[in-house]
């Protein structure tokens, strides 16, 4: 189950390291172990989530049983260079009207897009520079959630 915070622990790429330490999810990129055999290996109960770097991508995805996308990039980001080319926020929205699975915006997220990024259709975000890059990465971590419940909210 969960760690003392109640937080999940998601692997990222790696399927028998995520069923080794009982991780209650796994993230799988598009040239990772392929979906149906992940389930195979993990049961129902896992989550697993994919990358999206295409509407195709995302659909695919859905009809496989994925439990969630991690749409990227959205923006150019330094942090991971083997992406496609970043899909924008119409790529994004395109996405959101393609699938009914929850969205994570993954790619060159910071306090100034992150609002719109929920706005137009991802469901939450997964950031690394912008937090591990900050002089100060809790109150960084602070503001992007600030930010992410105010473009909730409206």
């Amino acid at each position: 189950m969960f760690g003392t915070l109640g937080i999940p622990l998601v692997i990222n790429d790696r399927v028998v390291v995520a069923l080794a330490v009982g991780a209650e999810g796994v993230h799988l990129g598009q040239y990772d172990m392929p979906l149906a055999m992940a389930r195979e290996i993990l049961g129902p109960s896992v989550v697993i989530g994919i990358s999206a770097e295409s509407e195709r991508d995302a659909v695919e995805a859905e009809r496989g049983g994925a439990d969630y996308l991690g749409v990227r990039p959205v923006y150019s980001t330094a942090t991971k260079t083997d992406t496609a080319a970043p899909l924008g926020l119409d790529g994004l929205a395109a996405i959101r009207r393609a699938v009914g699975l929850p969205l994570v915006g993954i790619g060159g997220l910071n306090r100034s897009n992150i609002a719109e990024v929920i706005r137009r259709g991802a469901d939450g975000a997964a950031v690394a520079s912008a937090i591990v890059a900050a002089d100060d990465p809790e109150q960084a971590a602070s503001e992007l959630r600030a930010e992410i419940e105010e473009a909730r909210r409206s």
